[in-house]
């Protein structure tokens, strides 16, 4: 699936930059916006139709291959790639908003562009899919970064105690602080202080209690 999905992405890049072209170029072709949707049309035909169609002509041209001589072979095997190209553009004109006039500048010489788009594709497309495979592995690994667990570091919360009440942290709102414990020394100042102003018979029934 990432292969076709590299080779399908490089070749419509590829292929709306030559259609571009084309209406750039030819004066009875005009292309415009429509590039965007016909290069995909023509990245999914190049990739898909034309080699059953180049298939289907070669069997075709085969059966009286005995019959020619070497010069001709050439020729006919020429004419079945131009045949395939001209193929390709007729139902790239038809299935999108490429717009062509005229019988020469509009239906024989953009499939011409074609097989020499092609033939420049073939020498350039492992540097052009490499790139493409590049920036398809920085994208879904960008993304499977953002969608992924959080793996920055944080303190993880404190467990409830028994009951399903959390005591509150020291600091924070709602601690208050246990009370110091009282010493002895401070036990007897508070034991004289309160023996202070009593009659002896008072001091005797404290003693005693």
């Amino acid at each position: 699936m990432r292969a076709w999905i590299i080779r399908f992405a490089s070749l419509y890049v590829f292929d709306v930059v030559v259609l571009l072209v084309i209406g750039a170029l030819v004066p009875g072709v005009r292309v415009g916006l429509a590039a965007l949707w016909a290069g995909a049309v023509l990245a999914a035909a190049t990739i898909w139709l034309k080699p059953l169609i180049h298939r289907w002509f070669r069997s075709m041209a085969a059966r009286s291959a005995a019959q020619r001589s070497w010069l001709a072979e050439k020729l006919v095997q020429y004419v079945v790639v131009l045949g395939v190209a001209a193929i390709i553009w007729v139902l790239l004109v038809l299935f999108t908003g490429v717009n062509v006039r005229g019988f020469v500048f509009g239906w024989f010489v953009p499939p011409i562009f074609l097989l020499i788009a092609w033939a420049i594709y073939d020498l350039v497309d492992d540097r052009i899919e490499a790139r493409a495979a590049e920036l398809y592995d920085r994208a879904t690994a960008g993304r499977r970064a953002t969608t992924g667990p959080d793996v920055r570091g944080s303190v993880p919360p404190v467990p409830p105690a028994s009951g399903g009440f959390a005591p509150p942290a020291p600091g924070s709102a709602g601690f208050t602080p246990p009370p110091a414990p009282r010493s002895a020394a401070s036990g007897s100042a508070a034991s004289a202080r309160r023996n202070e102003g009593l009659t002896d018979e008072q001091r005797r029934m404290l003693d005693d209690l």
